[in-house]
Order: C-alpha cells, then structure tokens, then sequence
C-alpha cells in the first residue's frame, strides 16, 4: 500500500467516524425537539438559498471557534439584502 493509498483511507475513516458522530447527534437533537413538542427541525440554510444549484452550506476551519460556513462560490456569507439573489438557479425537476 503506497503512502497516497494510506492517507485516503485514513482520511476516509475520519470522514466516515465524523459523520457517524454527526448523525448520532441529529438523532439525539430530534428526539429532544420531539420530546418538547417540535416534530419538525428548523432549516439552517438562508431563505434566498432555498432551491438553488450553488449552495454549498458546508463548514471549514481547524476548530468549532474558528470554523466558518461557506454558503456559496457568489456569496460566501449568504445573499444579505432582502431581494432575490441574481445568481440563484433553481433546482430543475426531471421528468
């Protein structure tokens, strides 16, 4: 096994461990919403993001204090005035 072989799946095993992590919360957090009458989880991703393509919503940084969302390649904040987003393309449903 090259060394380039052993940092993927070791980094696969992290991400596989982080997510299972990630998962188990989710799960503990719906039952205590559950348990307090909230059946349904609020939605983290901004309102003019809703249904476009180049949301991204994932978090980066090195520590929970230093990590920051990056919402989109256009805005990586999120679209702040209360207008529609110009670059926002929607989801096209298949048929």
């Amino acid at each position: 096994m090259s060394a380039d072989e052993s940092f993927s799946k070791a980094n696969y095993l992290l991400r596989k461990k982080s997510y299972a992590q990630w998962h188990r919360l989710q799960s503990k957090l719906q039952i205590l919403r559950s348990q307090v009458g909230f059946s349904e989880s609020v939605c983290s991703r901004p309102r003019a993001c809703v249904g476009c393509l180049n949301y991204h919503g994932v978090d980066y940084g090195s520590s929970k204090a230093r990590r920051h969302l990056l919402v989109c390649a256009m805005h990586p904040y999120g679209w702040q005035l209360s207008t529609l987003c110009p670059d926002r393309q929607i989801k096209q449903l298949q048929s």
